[in-house]
């Protein structure tokens, strides 16, 4: 998920697609899936074991790519051919197979660990409406990604420098300049969050609960992901250096939107893993202690990375002075994407901010 939180934090991309005439295409296009996906859920319930969650998943994974590769072509507005031939086969395949596919199979099993830790509406006991839901979900959340990749690749395709571009491209090579720095956020934020979740366990049932659990675990991983971007954004690392620059009602919004958020959301990605393909009670203490370990890793080097994409932007837009030198992630980009020739008025972006648009 982590186009998502890209495409929704790092300002250029959210400012590219939440304009208005792009929302309003993304809304048209995200009818057809959903609609289509009903309409063929209701036609082969019958005769797909859709009750197997394997088989639910698959299914569902494949609508998702079907979808991702329909609504990408539909935001570049070109035919697929082309796509293909302009974007290469890897790009296309990231497409169908991360953002379509694996992204399809999280959300789903996203939509049914929700609904079995807060409904009490458990897809193994009462699997049809689980089932559609997941899939209708699931392909509707994918077009509109991958829509917006589309969108902004159709953009980078017109002559736009696209500073970071939301696949998984910049978040490598950030991880080569920088991996001793992610191994301490992740490995720092995942022993603190299963110190957290091990003193939830010793309250007893309601500490073991597993609302308690995904609430107060992604809680913690939304506040070590909220220090993790702030440390990002600046270049000595310093997270208090942001939150000396932002008011606090506005850390709190980004803390609540993505932080928590998408906290929550890979809490319960992992709970339905484990859940539904692992069977494996979500209430079993080690498989808590687990998903709160790599929740909060998740949150802190995904974030960290997301500040490093924005302070990048920030640097290109002001030129680059001399001290951003110290800085390896952003000046290795800026090599690799040949932005260090150039002027900063080359290069449109955003100004940069911590309230994207949730849209």
């Amino acid at each position: 998920m982590l186009h998502r939180l890209a495409l929704r934090v790092v300002p250029q991309l959210n400012g590219l697609v939440t304009e208005p005439a792009v929302r309003k295409r993304k809304r048209l296009v995200m009818l057809a899936p959903g609609m289509i996906a009903f309409i063929v859920y209701r036609l082969l319930k019958s005769s797909l074991p859709l009750d197997d969650p394997f088989i639910l998943l698959a299914f569902s994974g494949f609508l998702a790519s079907l979808s991702a590769l329909w609504s990408y072509r539909m935001g570049r507005q070109v035919s697929v051919s082309t796509a293909l031939h302009e974007d290469g086969l890897r790009r296309i395949a990231w497409v169908v197979g991360w953002v379509g596919f694996a992204y399809g199979v999280q959300l789903s099993l996203l939509v049914l660990a929700l609904l079995k830790i807060f409904v009490a509406y458990d897809f193994l006991l009462h699997p049809e409406g689980p089932a559609m839901m997941a899939i209708i979900i699931a392909s509707s959340s994918v077009t509109r990604d991958a829509f917006e990749l589309g969108h902004v690749r159709w953009k980078e395709q017109q002559g736009q420098k696209i500073v970071t571009f939301p696949d998984s491209g910049p978040f490598r090579r950030w991880f080569q300049l920088e991996s001793g720095t992610v191994g301490k956020w992740a490995s720092g934020s995942a022993v603190l969050a299963m110190g957290g979740a091990v003193l939830l366990l010793g309250m007893g049932h309601i500490g073991g609960h597993e609302i308690t659990q995904s609430l107060m675990m992604s809680v913690l991983a939304g506040c070590v992901g909220l220090l993790a971007f702030y440390a990002g954004r600046s270049r000595s690392g310093d997270w208090r250096h942001g939150f000396r620059e932002r008011p606090w009602l506005s850390i709190a919004r980004f803390w609540l939107w993505p932080c928590l958020t998408f906290a929550l959301t890979y809490y319960l990605v992992q709970a339905g893993l484990f859940t539904f393909l692992l069977q494996v009670e979500q209430s079993h203490h080690a498989a808590q202690v687990f998903m709160a370990g790599t929740t909060a890793a998740l949150m802190s080097g995904y974030c960290f990375y997301l500040g490093r994409a924005v302070l990048l932007e920030a640097e290109t837009q002001q030129g680059i002075p001399d001290n951003i030198q110290s800085c390896p992630f952003v000046m290795g980009i800026l090599k690799k994407a040949g932005l260090t020739a150039q002027e900063p008025s080359q290069v449109s972006v955003a100004t940069p901010s911590t309230q994207p648009e949730s849209r």
